[in-house]
């Protein structure tokens, strides 16, 4: 073997245990440069605790054991799946790579150290593929999308000299042209000799990427090997469920009276310049609506002043035909119950230092007045339903993975007794298997509750399928179309 070939990361039957359970157990692999490794499986399989074990980090209080071996070619990148978790808001971003790139240059003369430091910063930028540098290095990370805040992170990891960077779901809640640009991305890392760890529920971004797949369930390698075998011939049951189809979903008509409507909305920032405008929109009792469009064209906004979480705007959301305050602190208890907001980022969302259970028994408690006792017991019921049980939400939100908080973030919402929910990519971080589970939940829902109206934020075609009519908002406008076809 040459030693181009030789893994930059080896690791050799790593187990994680936390609390006596075991989130990874015995797994093996190695990571070699100029390769792309990808890690698949269901929220929950060990993938990130898996990937971050290569920097050398794991959760409190574990206990492992196994080996992690490093060269000394370089540190280990990391990539979050919310990149804004790791960047200072406080900083804008030439701060940001800065303070990292002038610490490489302390042994160069000073005159010198201001011009090197910012050819290795604009390097670093090129790298990582954000254009137009001289605008992007004034903003602070709140001002930059999704998709420029990863690359940020991206140029950090390369201004230090990472060979390995761990991708952790970089496709989540994101449209196709910046899934293609991320594609695009870390086969330009790849073809110059950088390894990349791939931790993705999108199999189309792994069967474009991957070299070598590992299938992971229940914190241990099920099936692994060359990506075009794994794709062709799949070994393990397992493997084949992932790889399976969407199963078709036959969506109520959704024929029930007007329930919630938007006439002359245009939303803006605080500082003003509007971001998206809706000149009609009605919502009937039942029906599913989704909003789709690519990031940052404001369809997440349009769902946020419906929801009473963006208050900036000029027209009216009318529930019953009476307006709904702009502000949720305006809105009574019954009006905060109407309208249920279930967002992408579910870990934001939840408090980290209370049970899960108790966060979602709470919702019925506060918004319809429920005893304590009785709101844990339907809790327990509808996250049961979810595919979370007792012993698992008895937990911290630190301890679930971020597909299961999503799912008990659902059940929040539904503890309320809605009348409109409104998902915000709540599919997007899942597994296919998963994900086909909640798109099953939303159709029973519907099926079941005839005065519930659900309206889908959403960047996936099998989940906007799910829609009896769409809204496509781009550049801040919007116009409705029928969907192809209904499941």
């Amino acid at each position: 073997m040459s030693d181009e070939q030789d893994p930059v990361v080896e690791v050799r039957d790593l187990r994680v245990e936390v609390g006596g359970r075991a989130i990874v157990d015995g797994v093996s692999l190695r990571v070699r440069p100029g390769r792309v490794t990808a890690l698949v499986g269901a929220s929950g399989s060990g993938k990130t605790t898996t990937g971050l074990a290569l920097l050398g980090e794991f959760p409190p209080g574990a206990r492992v054991t196994g080996e992690v071996h490093r060269s000394a070619r370089g540190p280990v990148g990391y990539i979050p799946q919310h990149p804004a978790a790791v960047l200072n808001p406080a900083r804008r971003v030439s701060a940001l790579l800065t303070d990292i790139a002038r610490a490489q240059v302390r042994d160069l003369p000073w005159a010198r150290r201001r011009a090197a430091v910012r050819e290795r910063v604009v390097r670093a930028m090129a790298d990582a593929q954000l254009p137009d540098a001289e605008t992007l290095l004034h903003r602070y990370p709140h001002q930059l999308s999704g998709g420029q805040q990863q690359r940020v992170v991206l140029a950090q990891a390369l201004l230090l000299g990472a060979r390995v960077i761990v991708a952790d779901e970089p496709t989540t809640g994101q449209d196709t042209l910046t899934k293609s640009r991320i594609v695009d991305q870390l086969a330009a890392l790849r073809a110059r000799g950088i390894a990349v760890v791939l931790l993705s529920h999108d199999l189309d971004v792994v069967r474009a990427l991957a070299d070598e797949v590992l299938v992971m369930r229940a914190g241990r390698v099920v099936e692994s090997g060359p990506a075009e075998r794994v794709w062709r011939a799949p070994r393990h049951g397992w493997t084949r469920e992932l790889l399976g189809g969407q199963p078709e979903f036959t969506t109520p008509e959704g024929t029930g009276p007007t329930l919630l409507r938007v006439r002359a909305l245009a939303a803006r920032h605080r500082t003003g310049g509007t971001t998206v405008r809706v000149p009609e929109l009605d919502l009937r009792a039942g029906e599913c609506l989704a909003v789709v469009g690519r990031s940052g064209s404001g369809k997440t906004t349009l769902a946020r002043c419906l929801a009473g979480l963006h208050r900036f705007y000029e027209g009216d959301v009318l529930l019953d035909g009476t307006p709904l305050p702009r502000s949720l602190r305006d809105r009574d208890r019954a009006q905060l119950a109407a309208v249920q907001y279930v967002f992408q980022d579910a870990r934001a969302a939840f408090d980290e230092h209370r049970p899960v259970l108790d966060q979602v028994a709470r919702t019925a408690v506060r918004l319809r007045g429920v005893e304590s006792a009785e709101a844990t017991r339907e809790a327990l019921t509808t996250l049961a339903s979810l595919g979370l049980p007792e012993e698992l939400v008895l937990r911290r939100p630190g301890q679930l993975s971020g597909g299961e908080l999503q799912r008990a973030a659902l059940a929040r919402a539904l503890l309320a007794h809605p009348r409109v929910l409104i998902c915000d990519e709540i599919t997007s971080g899942l597994d296919t298997v998963t994900r086909r589970g909640i798109l099953g939940i939303l159709t029973d829902l519907l099926r079941e509750r005839t005065d519930l109206s659900l309206v889908l934020i959403t960047h996936d075609p099998d989940t906007a399928a799910l829609a009896n009519r769409i809204v496509v908002v781009e550049a801040g406008e919007s116009a409705a179309r029928e969907p192809h076809h209904t499941r």
